[in-house]
C-alpha cells in the first residue's frame, strides 16, 4: 500500500515542502530510503523503528521503500523520524484514519522512548504550509509556540509517538495552539535593556552613536582599553529604532533556522545583537559550509555585530564582510544550491590605536614604535574602512565625571530623535519601498537628495584634498551629513553638518600611522 506523508526542507532562511511516499508491498522483509537523504536521515530506521517497537507498534516484516521527493533537493537531519514512522503505520492499516495525514505538515525527532527532540527551522516550515492551504503542523511541543505565530494554522503540539497516532486516529483529541501574534509582539518589546544614562561622560561618542543609530551607519570606536567601547556598544540596540512586526518575523526565521530560540521563545522582538570572538573563522562569520547556515552576520540582521578588537580578526574574515556591507544580503553558492541570506546590520567595531592601547593618549606615553603603529593599523584594509561611516576617537573618563552621581541621558530620549529622523528618512524615501535609511542611499540618488551650497562644497573639496579621501569616502559624508540635518529637522545640509560629518574621519587623518 502506497501513503503519502508531507514534511518539509528548509534552505535558507525558506521552506520547500517535501512529499514522503511510503510503500510497503510483499516481499522478503527490507528498508530503501531514497530521495538525497543525508547521514542523520540514512540512520532514522533504528530510531523510529526502536521508538515504534517501544510503544507496541509493530514495523511491518514486509519490504518497505520510502521517497522523498522531490529527489534532487538534499535531505538533513532527524526531523523526518516522526513522518516517516506515520507514513509506514498508515501504509501497514494501523491508522485507520490515514487520509487525515494529507492534512498537516507533520516533522519531529524520535527519541528511542518515542518521546519528541524539537527540530530546527519551524517558522519558516509554518508559512510554508500556509501557503501551501494545508491545514496544520504536527510539530514537538517546544516548537508549537513558535509555529504558531503564522496565523490561520492548525498548529498541533506533540510530546509522543503514541499521542501522534491517537490524534491522527481520532481518539485522542489535541487542541491546537494559538498565539496572538501582535500581542505577543508588543509584550516582549516592553523589556527594558542596557540604558545610556548608565554611561558617565563620552557625550561625543554618545552623539556619534545617535548619528548611527538615525541613519543606519557604520561605525568604529578607536581608544586605549577601558574608556568605554564595549559599554558603549552594547546599548547601541537600545536607540535603535523598535522593530517592526515584519523585522521580527524575519529575523526569528534566521534565529528558528539556526535553532537559537528558545523552548519558550516564539518572536524575536528586540534587535539581535551579536559580538563573535576575534577567533571566529570566515565560514562562521559569513555563513555557508557544507550544509549551508547563516553566519553571524544574519544572525545580526536587523541588529547590531559588534566586533571587539578589530585588527585581531583574521584579515580573511574581515575581507569577506566588505560584499555584505554593500550588497546587505549574503549570497552562498554550492554545487546543489544557492541560498541567500539577508544580513542589514549595523556594524560597531572597536580597537585600541596601537599594540600596547594607548598611542595618542593624553596622559600615558605609547611604547610601540611607528613602524609597528602602522603594521597594527594595516590590519585593517583601506575598502574596508571606506565601508565605515563614522571613525569615533574614544578618550579615558576624566575621575570628576566617573564619580559624578548625576545621570546621562536616557536612551528612550535618545531613541526618540532617532525615530524622528527616521521618520523623515522614509518620507524622502517614498517612492523606493527598498530604502529606509540614509546609509541605504545609492550614489546616483546623493546629488539630488543631498545638494550642497557654495560654503559647503568648499568645505568638502578642502577635506577631500587634506585628508586624501576616496570616491566612497566622499560619499559617506555625504550621506552623514544628510543624517545629522534629519536629527536638527533641516531640510538642507548646512556647513555645521557637514563640518561633523567629516570629523567623523578620524582614521583618514595623518598621526594614526595608517
Amino acid at each position: 500500500m502506497l501513503v503519502k506523508v508531507f514534511g518539509a526542507a528548509v534552505q535558507g532562511i525558506t521552506a520547500t515542502i517535501i512529499t514522503i511516499e511510503v510503500n510497503v508491498a510483499k516481499g522478503l522483509f527490507g528498508y530503501m530510503l531514497v530521495g538525497l537523504p543525508d547521514n542523520a536521515l540514512r540512520e532514522s530506521f533504528s530510531r523510529f523503528s526502536t521508538a515504534m517497537r517501544n510503544n507496541g507498534l509493530e514495523v511491518p516484516r514486509r519490504r518497505i521503500t520510502v521517497n522523498l521527493a522531490p529527489a534532487d533537493i538534499r535531505k538533513e537531519g532527524a526531523a523526518y523520524d516522526l513522518p516517516i514512522a506515520l507514513g509506514i503505520l498508515a501504509a501497514s492499516g494501523d491508522l485507520m484514519d490515514g487520509e487525515k495525514l494529507s492534512d498537516f505538515i507533520i516533522m519531529g525527532e524520535l527519541s528511542l522512548d518515542g518521546s519528541l527532540r524539537p527540530i530546527r527551522g519551524a517558522l519558516p516550515i509554518a508559512i510554508e504550509a500556509r501557503k501551501r492551504g494545508f491545514r496544520g503542523l504536527l510539530l514537538p511541543r517546544q516548537n508549537a509556540d513558535e509555529a504558531a505565530i503564522v496565523d490561520g494554522l492548525d498548529v498541533i503540539p506533540i510530546e509522543h509517538l503514541n499521542e501522534a497516532v491517537d490524534f491522527l486516529n481520532s481518539i485522542q483529541d489535541i487542541p491546537p495552539i494559538f498565539k496572538d501574534t501582535r500581542e505577543l509582539f508588543f509584550e516582549a518589546q516592553q523589556q527594558d535593556g542596557m540604558n545610556f544614562s548608565d554611561v558617565k561622560g563620552q557625550e561625543n561618542v554618545k552623539r556619534a552613536l545617535e548619528v548611527s543609530a538615525a541613519g543606519g551607519h557604520n561605525v568604529i570606536l578607536i581608544g586605549p582599553p577601558g574608556a568605554g567601547k564595549t559599554m558603549l556598544a552594547k546599548r547601541l540596540p537600545g536607540i535603535l529604532p523598535p522593530m517592526s512586526l515584519h523585522e521580527a518575523l524575519e529575523t526569528t526565521k534566521i534565529h528558528s533556522v539556526v535553532g537559537l530560540l528558545g523552548e519558550k521563545a516564539a518572536l524575536v522582538a528586540h534587535r539581535p545583537y551579536r559580538s563573535p570572538h576575534h577567533t571566529i573563522s570566515d565560514v562562521a562569520l559569513v555563513g555557508g559550509g557544507t550544509n549551508p547556515q547563516p553566519g553571524e552576520i544574519s544572525l545580526a540582521h536587523n541588529g547590531v555585530l559588534f566586533l571587539d578588537e578589530l585588527p585581531e580578526f583574521k584579515r580573511s574574515a574581515l575581507e569577506v564582510l566588505r560584499q555584505p556591507l554593500e550588497d546587505r544580503k549574503v549570497t552562498v553558492s554550492r554545487a546543489r544550491v544557492t541560498v541567500d541570506y539577508p544580513a542589514n546590520f549595523v556594524l560597531v567595531a572597536s580597537m585600541n590605536p596601537c599594540p600596547c592601547g594607548y598611542y595618542n593618549h593624553p596622559e600615558r606615553e605609547c611604547i610601540c614604535n611607528p613602524a609597528l603603529v602602522q603594521r597594527y593599523m594595516s590590519k585593517i584594509s583601506g575598502p574596508l574602512l571606506d565601508r565605515i561611516d563614522l571613525h569615533v576617537e574614544v578618550t579615558p573618563v576624566p575621575f570628576d565625571e566617573l564619580a559624578s552621581r548625576d545621570a546621562g541621558e536616557a536612551s528612550a530620549d535618545i531613541r526618540t530623535r532617532v525615530m524622528l529622523a527616521r521618520e523623515r528618512q522614509l518620507a524622502r524615501f517614498e517612492d523606493f519601498p527598498h530604502l529606509y535609511s540614509n546609509a541605504m542611499m545609492p550614489s546616483r540618488m546623493l546629488r539630488e537628495l543631498c545638494p550642497l551650497d557654495k560654503a559647503s562644497m568648499t568645505l568638502l573639496k578642502t577635506a577631500m584634498q587634506k585628508l586624501d579621501l576616496s570616491a566612497r569616502a566622499f560619499d559617506r559624508i555625504l550621506k552623514v551629513s544628510r543624517t545629522i540635518a534629519d536629527l536638527a529637522d533641516s531640510e538642507r545640509i548646512a556647513a555645521a553638518h557637514l563640518a561633523e560629518a567629516i570629523q567623523y574621519r578620524s582614521l583618514d587623518r595623518e598621526g594614526w600611522g595608517g
